[in-house]
């Protein structure tokens, strides 16, 4: 598969949570939490620290609803997923992210960089699985 590493998106109404894998795209880590403030302003910081880590994907938590559908929550991910693909030239996936902030575990200033390295470890582990 080659060096690649992602910036998992954990997308939040007031904060951002993000996380980055290793370059081996094993292990994921978080990163760094961001203040939500319009879509267009998020989406340029995140592609902004994509490029400083030399990201080759931005995978965005897409939050799926007890039945596997898009809900208003996801609605609002995929919108934010739209203007990264318009901020950034990188690949741009979604990933199901239900449960991520309670499994991410004590709610403090980091949770919810840590969320999105639960999201993004999910994502390397099926990776892992299918190769």
């Amino acid at each position: 598969m080659g060096e690649r590493i992602i910036l998992a998106v954990d997308p939040g109404e007031v904060r951002i949570g993000l996380a980055i894998s290793d370059p081996t795209s094993t292990i994921a880590r978080p990163l760094q939490v961001i203040r939500h403030q319009s879509r267009a302003q998020d989406a340029a910081e995140i592609a902004t620290i994509a490029a400083t880590h030399g990201a080759d994907l931005i995978l965005v938590g897409l939050p799926l609803d007890d039945e596997g559908q898009v809900g208003h929550q996801a609605r609002r991910s995929l919108r934010l997923v739209d203007e990264l693909s318009n901020a950034t030239d990188l690949a741009v996936e979604t990933w199901d992210e239900s449960g991520s902030t309670q499994m991410a575990g004590v709610k403090d200033d980091n949770i919810d960089a840590r969320a999105a390295a639960y999201i993004l470890q999910d994502y390397l582990d099926s990776l892992a699985g299918a190769a």
